[in-house]
């Protein structure tokens, strides 16, 4: 017998796939195309800002979308772990105003607004209001935290490499479809305004100011 013939049969069939195995695979395709979808976006003048159907929001010429009180949507669980490493719930802060911005190290025009960020965050800590940062697309935390002490950031971010947190948001909605983007969560944890571009501190105060002043 001639050692080719003693040789093992190597079967040219791809491992067996389960069902279980195929519904994780589309799993996974449908969430990272999602979130590609979301980056294309990302660090623009700014994404979609209409919306069809019963949205219930109306977006000025100022770029500025927004939501009367009784038509609004509560935002999606947004809790994890911070850039500082701590744990942060968002719906901690029912009772405030919250302003959420979606930023990243990379983008320029996030670097633009950062320095209105800081200031106004600070000029509206006793007012009932809390800021929260959602970081995305940082690989890791270093150039996160660097960032937030080169523009005086005091305020917390969650770490959100991936986008999934911004995932949670249901279509239709006031969602963050650009970076940056910021939202308005009233005193109810409900999603009361959004920007999908860069915020100067003139229209970042026009979207909090409504919403502060609420009772």
């Amino acid at each position: 017998m001639s050692a080719a013939s003693r040789a093992p049969l190597r079967s040219n069939r791809s491992p067996r796939t389960t069902p279980s195995t195929r519904v994780r695979r589309r799993a996974a395709l449908t969430a990272g195309a999602a979130v590609a979808a979301l980056l294309v976006t990302a660090c623009g003048s700014g994404g979609t800002s209409g919306g069809g159907g019963n949205t219930n929001f109306v977006t000025g010429t100022d770029g500025i979308a927004t939501v009367a009180e009784g038509e609004r949507t509560p935002a999606p669980d947004l809790s994890g772990k911070t850039i500082a490493g701590k744990t942060l719930d968002v719906a901690d802060y029912k009772g405030k105003v919250v302003v959420l911005n979606v930023w990243g190290s990379w983008c320029n025009p996030c670097r633009a607004e950062a320095k209105y960020f800081a200031k106004v965050s600070k000029e509206y800590a006793g007012k009932g209001v809390q800021f929260v940062g959602i970081n995305t697309r940082d690989t890791s935390t270093g150039a996160a935290l660097a960032f937030e002490k080169d523009w005086g950031i005091t305020y917390p971010s969650l770490y959100d490499p991936t986008g999934k947190l911004l995932l949670r948001f249901d279509k239709g909605t006031l969602n963050p479809q650009a970076i940056p983007s910021t939202l308005i969560l009233d005193r109810d944890g409900k999603i009361a305004a959004r920007s999908l571009s860069a915020l100067s501190e003139e229209r970042l105060v026009k979207m909090l100011k409504p919403v502060v002043a609420e009772k």
